[in-house]
């Protein structure tokens, strides 16, 4: 059985984190080898071994390590001495999953654990904790995240006998992560505050330190504000007890801290710091690499100039190392985002250090590093148009990617192949190409983007331009029914990886094809390519059809981008007719045209890009609103939970909300008068204000029937996971916990809620993607269907098209899409609140029956 690697970006191994290589971040670490308490053998020769091994790995010398480590577990064998030869196997098992040979360091590590189950008289606790911990690591790595809780819980107790604190930490430490890839957010939260809170009362000491700063990365990886907090009392400490070893690594992480918060000041501050700190060569260079990566993202290339040929002499001195080869690869791939990286060093040079650098990574049987090199070192030939240099280059790259089963470098080397095919106008070797690089990238789901935040450039620059770029290719020439398809089923890949993206992980399993739920809806597919507004049109039992606009995608950007202006009640009227009548005539009237819609009562939009911020309830024919002739809803794709009617007289609802103002959020009265109206409307449970708070929520959930979840409460949806949110009483709860939250139904799990309506939320300020929170919110939620606004409305309007959706919801026969559009054809036509402003912003995500 062949193993593929479970990415993950952060695992304690005894006294420190590891950060894992994710795909396309290249980050150049290891993890440090447990420090232990090796009997004292017999023969010198075989100690030395096992100590060569940890000093050849410590030095990122993996394959050497192996080597050595094999050779001393041999000779410990010969010698009789079971406890030496048991850790030798662990210790070779970290090796090996270093350099991805996930069958030989499974086998490894069960025969050191076999060893250890069979030696009389008992071993050592110390011993068992670091090989328990050695499993666990492979067990989350290959994807069994449930296993290898058991075992660092058991690694825990064995620590704990040895009195060594900061084991026992870290495998608390490991638990969480293993929690989160589960996700169990809630409760892998809870368990960082308890050590958050243990380390925090622990005198000053080295352990403290190690402590916090594997607490901080932590915290950080799961995009948690309070990292910054955390790393800055393990600097503290540091600085305290004079722990010079950790102080760089300490600011290294503050620095990167500060670079996702938007502060490239303050990140600058500290990479220099942590450059001024550093005790060893390796240090020095990482923390000078992430100063000149700050300076190349913030576009401050005068001062990169100057620091680039610092680097280049530092890496050219390095020996052959697991960290040399990736400070180079990483060097090379942030000066490769460039549009001229000859401005900061030329590519003779660059192409020379890749060179150099794939020879090392031979030398050292570093094969992943290779195919990375190469890969650059391909990048790097194509900017100078000697595209057969190029191709070489990524093939060989792809060909050592397929042999490693690489998913991630498989994902970019075979789009770079693509992209050189299409180069020389070779269509179909090209859709080849880009297909195995799209397949790749959903093998990876949520392991692509995991949960460090260094990754998150990635997604906009190495994942989403090869599936749009497909699509392109796809539809290029009159395309066919098989390629309508193909690129239909990529435009809703891309949604899913999208939402993977925003959720750090894999978020959506289940799949039901969507234009097969309703004979009467048809979904419109639009997709937002570098010449045109491309639309797909699907309806139950038709072939596809296709249409187009050749417009550039700045011009059809900076019409969506006009129209939301134009929707602001104080703007021009006729500008904003006729921007609505311009989407219209793209999106809706050539199938209208064809009569494609006459049979048709709901359109179902699966949004790409910016068109996921434009109500499409508004678009307008010039003389009727699309909501006055359909209903209207939008999906994230053909990932639809099946929902289930309402028996209308039967809804049971959780009705909460906050009228009064709080945590800093203003007061909304309207709502007590919206929730009261509901409660009376429906059978519900009401929580408003002081009752309103996450345990009530929970509560409610957990042990009520409810079917629909009725909040009017502030919220903000964005395109970051930890901006988006929702207020109760008692404080912020984010998108994955209320999530949790809502899909915990206690013996009835099976029960989702039908129905989740939030009805006083905002969109981020300046988020152009900010829409995906919302989209993000109603997939993770597990409610079948989500009613939600793009924008905050007034909240006397709100109340008013609430109630009537409730009204028409209770109607027989009635779907939530056409109860929701009765309701806005209500304001439209029976309020003062006609203009799509107040109604418009009002949206059904998910499933419209």
């Amino acid at each position: 059985m062949a193993f593929r690697i479970k990415q993950t970006s952060w695992l304690y191994v005894s006294l420190s984190v590891i950060s894992l290589c994710l795909a396309f971040t290249i980050t150049p670490v290891k993890a440090s080898l447990p420090v232990t308490t090796t009997p004292v053998v017999s023969t010198s020769q075989v100690n030395n071994g096992l100590e060569q091994g940890r000093n050849l790995y410590q030095s990122g010398r993996f394959s050497e390590a192996v080597t050595a480590w094999q050779t001393a577990a041999q000779q410990y064998r010969i010698q009789g001495d079971h406890i030496n030869e048991a850790l030798s196997l662990s210790y070779l098992s970290l090796a090996q999953q270093e350099l991805n040979q996930w069958e030989a360091a499974k086998n490894s590590i069960e025969q050191s654990v076999k060893i250890l189950q069979t030696t009389k008289p008992a071993i050592d606790a110390i011993v068992w904790a670091q090989i328990l911990n050695t499993q666990a690591n492979l067990q989350l790595r290959t994807g069994r995240a449930e296993t290898a809780i058991e075992n660092w819980q058991q690694a825990q107790k064995y620590y704990e006998l040895s009195g060594d604190t900061i084991g026992s930490l870290g495998s608390q430490i490991n638990q969480a992560q293993a929690l989160q890839s589960l996700g169990f957010y809630r409760r892998s939260k809870q368990q960082l505050e308890t050590l958050t809170q243990k380390l925090a009362v622990m005198p000053d000491s080295e352990v403290k330190v190690s402590g916090l700063r594997s607490l901080g990365l932590a915290l950080r990886a799961i995009g948690d504000s309070k990292s910054q907090q955390v790393l800055e009392q393990s600097l503290a400490s540091a600085n305290k007890i004079a722990a010079k070893t950790q102080l760089s690594s300490i600011l290294s992480s503050l620095g990167k801290n500060a670079s996702d918060l938007q502060d490239p000041e303050t990140a600058l501050n500290y990479f220099e710091d942590a450059e001024k700190a550093a005790t060893n060569p390796n240090e020095k260079l990482q923390a000078r690499l992430a100063h000149f990566k700050l300076l190349v993202d913030y576009d401050k290339l005068e001062y990169a100039i100057e620091l680039a040929p610092q680097l280049q002499q530092q890496l050219t001195e390095l020996p052959p190392s697991h960290n040399s080869l990736y400070a180079a690869i990483n060097f090379v791939a942030t000066l490769n985002k460039l549009e001229k990286p000859d401005k900061i060093l030329p590519i003779k040079e660059l192409s020379q250090l890749m060179a150099v650098t794939v020879n090392s990574a031979q030398k050292i049987q570093d094969s992943a590093a290779e195919a990375h090199a190469l890969y650059q070192w391909g990048q790097l030939y194509s900017r100078t148009s000697q595209w057969s240099e190029a191709k070489a280059l990524a093939d060989k790259s792809l060909h050592i990617a397929r042999q490693l089963q690489a998913d991630d470098i498989i994902a970019q080397s075979a789009w770079q192949v693509g992209k050189l095919y299409k180069q020389q106008g070779s269509r179909a070797e090209a859709i080849s190409a880009y297909t195995e690089a799209v397949k790749a990238l959903k093998s990876l789901r949520g392991d692509l983007v995991a949960v460090n935040p260094d990754v998150q450039f990635s997604f906009r620059e190495s994942v989403e331009p090869v599936y749009r770029e497909l699509v392109g290719l796809l539809l290029d020439e009159q395309p066919s029914q098989t390629e309508l398809t193909q690129a239909r089923e990529l435009i809703e890949s891309l949604q899913i990886a999208e939402l993977d993206n925003f959720f750090r992980e894999a978020c959506l399993d289940k799949a039901q094809q969507i234009d097969k739920v309703d004979p009467t809806a048809a979904i419109i597919y639009p997709i937002i390519l570098p010449d045109r507004l491309a639309v797909i049109l699907s309806q139950s039992g038709k072939p596809l059809s296709y249409y187009e606009t050749r417009k550039p995608r700045a011009e059809i950007e900076q019409t969506f981008d006009n129209l939301l202006v134009a929707l602001n009640p104080v703007s021009d009227s006729k500008e904003r007719e006729k921007l609505t009548q311009q989407m219209y005539d793209w999106l809706i009237r050539p199938a209208e045209q064809k009569q494609a819609f006459k049979d048709i009562k709901t359109l179902v939009f699966v949004l790409d890009g910016k068109l996921r911020n434009i109500p499409m309830a508004a678009l307008y024919d010039g003389k009727q609103y699309l909501i006055e002739k359909y209903a209207v809803a939008l999906s994230p794709g053909l990932q639809l939970m099946s929902a289930q009617s309402f028996q209308q007289n039967k809804i049971n609802a959780i009705v909460g909300g906050i009228s009064e103002s709080r945590s800093g959020f203003a007061a909304l009265p309207a709502v007590e008068s919206e929730v009261k109206k509901i409660s009376q409307a429906v059978s519900s449970k009401l929580l408003l204000n002081q009752q309103f708070t996450s345990k009530a929520l929970g509560d409610r959930v957990k042990f009520g029937n409810a079917d629909v979840v009725h909040l009017a409460t502030h919220g903000q949806f964005s395109s970051r996971l930890e901006e988006t949110y929702l207020l109760t009483w008692d404080g912020q709860v984010n998108v994955k916990e209320l999530s949790e939250l809502l899909k915990n139904r206690g013996g009835n799990s099976s029960k989702a809620i039908e129905l989740l309506v939030l009805s006083a939320c905002d969109t981020a300020t300046g988020d152009e993607r900010a829409v995906l929170g919302l989209a993000g919110l109603a997939v993770k939620s597990g409610a079948r269907s989500t009613i939600a606004t793009l924008w905050p409305v007034k909240d006397k309007a709100a109340e008013i098209l609430t109630t009537r959706f409730y009204e028409q919801l209770r109607q027989p026969k009635t779907t939530k899409a056409e109860a929701l559009r009765q309701a806005q054809i209500s304001l439209i036509r029976q309020t003062d609140f006609r203009d799509p402003f107040f109604w418009s912003a009002f949206v059904l995500v998910g499933n419209w029956i």
